[in-house]
């Protein structure tokens, strides 16, 4: 058995991915699903969609990979976080759709509960916010019909997306989660490894519809999907996977990932940090029953701006069409594009905040906006790392010399690479395999399946494309970073 299986379930398709015994892409799938928007900042996904694709990129690659099914040794998956789904226990069909990370429908709510985020933050490193799963989930229990009820008897399930694709996966026979995954729900303490029963009752969650928590690589089931039976092996939050897949496994090493949001994470060890920034302290991963702590910024919208760009303004035809615009910018106009638009994310933590544009003039135009918003991706990545740095220097940690370790679609473009870096002042390194969370997700299979390397083997193997350094002046740097400070400023509600 020579094959690795990765699935990797996001926010706007699923995919699935092929490596080989020397954790080489074989073969690719993907599919994407519809987004739903039923109100304003509500985002959904029917759950079915979701399954759905991915059993049919799951043959699909295999199909294009022109393998037989039995030399596939494992299953990894990797999954959109947060993102909430509730099934009845006996049909496996979900109550309602699955409510997105994005989702800001119990602002609100949490709003209300902000005398409770001290106590919430301390034992989930999270903040009271509707980013997470566990506000997402008491919602569907009080406004699905009957759903309280049943869930009170214990005839429903929650999960993350992992644990709803393992239950239907092995047929119902796991109701399983990995630590990473359970670290984002805000109903885990990552302290003690285990579910929080006061934050529960806070909440009113009942505890029996919590999935069981293992480490990113364990026994997790085992599927027939494919035709022979394959144990699923290793399961990570896709921002974990990626951390794994970039090798990040060293304190002080820093990764950052540009999807349709952007997440960096930096890894702390042993060290479970509490941020003073509005940061967010959860699990990298955890191997052997011990977790690998991390601080962690999300940035709500990065690759989503230029999605933004072709399906909401109609300004470019496809993704790539975005850098060559940017180029014919007139540099001597400055707009700031601040793209909250389900709200801004770390270190802001404004719910309520919502896009706005900066600096228009009547010669703005396509290659502008282009422009501004591949830069609003750069600028958010600096608040981050500006807000890392200070919290790291508190246990002693300085990320003076940092490299960042970049991956996911956006990565790809030198254009945006190269103003991360400026922005920065910092370089950053893009490695040749840019499906780092794929690749993390394979390798926790494959480590456990015994086909692939330990950690320090895994780590040699992780090769470099090519480094961005800072080109732009300091003054320049700091001048335009001002002008973005103050754009988010006026877009703050807070």
């Amino acid at each position: 058995m020579t094959h690795i299986l990765a699935i990797d379930q996001g926010t706007t398709s699923s995919r699935a991915i092929l490596f080989d015994a020397q954790m080489k892409i074989t073969a690719t799938a993907q599919q994407e699903f519809p987004q739903h928007f039923p109100d304003s900042g509500w985002v959904e996904h029917d759950v079915s969609d979701l399954w759905r694709t991915v059993v049919e990129t799951c043959r699909d690659v295999v199909a294009k990979a022109d393998i037989d099914a039995d030399s596939i040794a494992a299953i990894g998956i990797t999954n959109q976080r947060e993102t909430t789904v509730v099934w009845d226990r006996d049909t496996g069909e979900a109550v309602y759709r699955a409510i997105v990370w994005q989702d800001r429908r119990t602002a609100a709510f949490c709003r209300d509960m902000k005398d409770h985020e001290p106590m919430v933050t301390a034992r989930t490193g999270l903040l009271m916010d509707p980013y997470f799963s566990g506000t997402k989930l008491r919602w569907i229990l009080e406004n699905v019909e009957g759903a309280r009820a049943k869930a009170e008897t214990g005839k429903l399930l929650f999960g993350t997306v992992d644990s709803y694709l393992i239950w239907k996966l092995t047929e119902g026979r796991a109701h399983v989660t990995d630590a990473t995954n359970a670290a984002r729900t805000m109903l885990y303490n990552i302290h003690e490894g285990r579910w929080d029963a006061e934050i529960c009752k806070l909440l009113d969650i009942p505890m029996d519809m919590l999935p069981e928590v293992k480490d990113c690589a364990a026994d997790f089931g085992t599927t027939d999907l494919l035709g022979p039976t394959i144990p699923v092996l290793g399961v990570a939050g896709d921002q974990q996977a990626a951390t794994v897949g970039q090798a990040c496994f060293d304190k002080g090493m820093l990764k950052s990932t540009y999807g349709t949001g952007c997440f960096a994470l930096l890894n702390t060890g042993q060290t479970a940090v509490t941020s003073t920034n509005r940061l967010l302290g959860t699990i990298a991963y955890q191997l052997d029953g011990k977790p690998t702590y991390a601080l962690e910024g999300s940035i709500f919208v990065a690759g989503a701006v230029v999605q933004w760009l072709r399906d909401g303004l109609g300004i470019i035809g496809q993704a790539s069409d975005t850098q060559p615009l940017a180029d014919k910018a007139d540099p001597q106009q400055r707009l700031y594009l601040v793209p909250a638009f389900t709200g801004l994310g770390a270190p802001h933590w404004d719910p309520d905040a919502r896009g706005a544009i900066f600096g228009l003039t009547r010669g703005s135009g396509p290659a502008e906006f282009a422009r501004a918003a591949l830069e609003s991706v750069g600028y958010q990545t600096r608040d981050l790392l500006e807000a890392m740095k200070a919290d790291f220097a508190t246990v002693g940690g300085d990320l003076g010399d940092t490299v960042l370790r970049v991956d996911g679609g956006m990565s790809a473009s030198d254009w945006s690479m190269q103003f991360l870096s400026d922005i920065l002042g910092a370089p950053v390194d893009r490695p040749k395999v840019l499906e780092t969370t794929a690749l993390g997700a394979a390798w926790l299979a494959g480590m456990r399946a015994g086909v692939y390397p330990d950690q320090a083997g895994f780590a040699e193997t992780w090769a470099l494309d090519e480094r961005f350094e800072a080109k732009m002046d300091e003054a320049d740097r700091a001048e335009k970073y001002a002008g973005w400070q103050d754009a988010v400023a006026r877009t703050l509600t807070r």
